[in-house]
């Protein structure tokens, strides 16, 4: 129960990441536009499903293959959760 606490808690982490920091995946450069905020919640995603993969492996022992529909079902969660950064950004002015 704890693992997917947190599991949502760093989702919700690093869907919005991109909406409140100025840098690049809160790291390294400038984001000027709306469409570089955009194309950084594709690395973002990448980082959470590692982040997935790696909890999965520690609570279950193994990593259950995965089809279309879990990835179309997790990028729809990371869409939802990145709304509240969203709203802040852009919307919020």
């Amino acid at each position: 129960m704890a693992a997917k606490l947190l599991f949502l808690l760093v989702m919700l982490l690093m869907a919005n990441v991109s909406w409140v920091s100025d840098k690049w995946l809160g790291v390294i450069g400038q984001m000027r536009s709306l469409w570089h905020r955009f194309a950084a919640l594709l690395p973002a995603y990448a980082i959470t499903l590692l982040v997935a993969y790696a909890v999965e492996r520690s609570v279950m022992g193994q990593v259950w293959p995965q089809g279309w529909e879990f990835y179309s079902v997790t990028v729809c969660v990371f869409l939802v959760l990145s709304f509240p950064g969203f709203v802040y950004r852009v919307l919020w002015k």
